[in-house]
This record gives C-alpha cells, structure tokens and sequence, in this order.
C-alpha cells in the first residue's frame, strides 16, 4: 500500500487538486451572486413618474439640482457627486408616516456615518413651510449630522420635478394646484453615477413584507454597492 501511494503519489495529489477546483467551480456557479437593478421611469409604477419621461426605458440619472439645506447652504449634485446616497421625500409637519421614515432614515445614519462615501438627502415637499429655520430646527430633533444628511427646500416647482422625473418617487393630488405633491414612503437608492439602484420602504425597518425591501436590506444593498461598485 505505502508503494503504491509512493508511486502515485504526484497523480493523487493532481486529482486532490483538481477536486477541489471542481467543487469550487460548482459552488460558486450554484450560488446566486448579488445584483442591484438599475431603475428607470419605464421600470417604476405610472403614478410616481411624470408623463413626459415615462418612456424613459435606460441610461436614467438624477437630474442636477440646487436646494437649500437646514443650515441655509446650497446643495447641488457636486455636494454628492461620488457618493451613494439614499433620498427621500417628507414635510415637518406630518403626522403619519414621516416620523416612522425619519425614525427610521436616524437609524440608517448610525449605521452609515463612518463610510464617507454614503450620504442620505431627504427633501421637503412643503417648501413652503419647510424654511430653512425649520429644518434646522427638525433636523436637531432628529440628531441629523450636517456631513451626512441635508435636509432640503427650495422652490416647489424644482422639488416637484426632481420628485416625478428623477428619484420616480412622488405621487400628485387631485388638486387642481399644479405642483401638489403626495409623497410616499419610499426611500431610494442611488449610486455613485447618480442611478437609481432600489426602492425601500422607508417605514419599515426590519418587517419582510412581500414584495418590498425594508430599511435593513437597504443597509445590505449600500454596503454591497460600496464594496463592489468604486
């Protein structure tokens, strides 16, 4: 026995080898590997996305923009230009969802605040109500960190826009008012291209609910695009 593995010695340990190889090649090709969409208006709900870029069916960025930040600052798309970012939309004053979304956008920022490359930008869709005074004072009742979250205002036409034909994320009323806006709870993913990567329910945190993703799974999908996507 100890000559013939003497004599075989090399072949045994090739055909070792090459079974581990082989084991690995079938794991790794029975392993489904991680994928993040990228989204687009023809991808998303009619309802959230303005008629004149429905049709949109790739090649979907965020379009640039300046708005004002809870501590009276100018933010444009420079100020996340490289990042990944989540945004969202909200008012002060609601009383439903929005406490649970910023609640819950509070929790995503403890979790992220030590990765320089992910910011969060949440966006007013009362800028009429929502100065910049108040924002401030909002965002130190939500323990905002300035480097990591703005808080933003600005004209309602501009917020209107972004909201429908960039971020795909806001509804509009039945007002005859042209630019009332009805926000929802969806937190969106956005990498470092200014894509759309996800849509999440912001009032969710860990709860599976079939058919969305939960604030959670949002953590996991900003960690992946941050290892994976430089």
């Amino acid at each position: 026995m100890v000559q013939f593995l003497k004599k075989y010695r090399l072949f045994l340990i090739v055909l070792a080898l090459l079974s581990v190889v082989i084991l690995f090649l079938f794991n790794s090709a029975l392993t489904p590997r991680k994928h993040l969409k990228v989204y687009s208006p023809a991808d998303v709900n009619p309802e959230l996305v303005d008629s004149t870029v429905q049709y949109i069916a790739r090649d979907h960025k965020i379009a640039d923009f300046a708005f004002t930040n809870q501590n009276g600052k100018t933010i444009t798309q420079n100020d996340y230009k490289g990042k990944i970012y989540v945004a969202d939309f909200f008012f002060t004053t609601c009383p439903t969802i929005c406490p649970k979304m910023t609640d819950n956008m509070s929790w995503l920022q403890e979790q992220i605040k030590n990765m320089p490359e992910v910011m969060l930008l949440s966006h007013s869709v009362t800028p009429d109500i929502d100065t910049p005074e108040v924002l401030k004072e909002y965002a130190h009742k939500k323990g905002v960190i300035d480097s990591k979250w703005n808080l933003v205002t600005g004209k309602k036409q501009d917020i209107y826009y972004i909201a429908r034909k960039s971020y795909l994320a806001v509804k509009t009323t039945d007002s005859s008012e042209l630019y009332d806006m009805v926000h929802t709870e969806n937190f969106i993913l956005v990498d470092k291209e200014g894509r759309i990567r996800g849509f999440y329910n912001g009032t969710n945190l860990d709860k599976d609910v079939k058919g969305e993703k939960n604030v959670k799974q949002l953590l996991e999908d900003i960690k992946w695009l941050a290892a994976n996507e430089k």
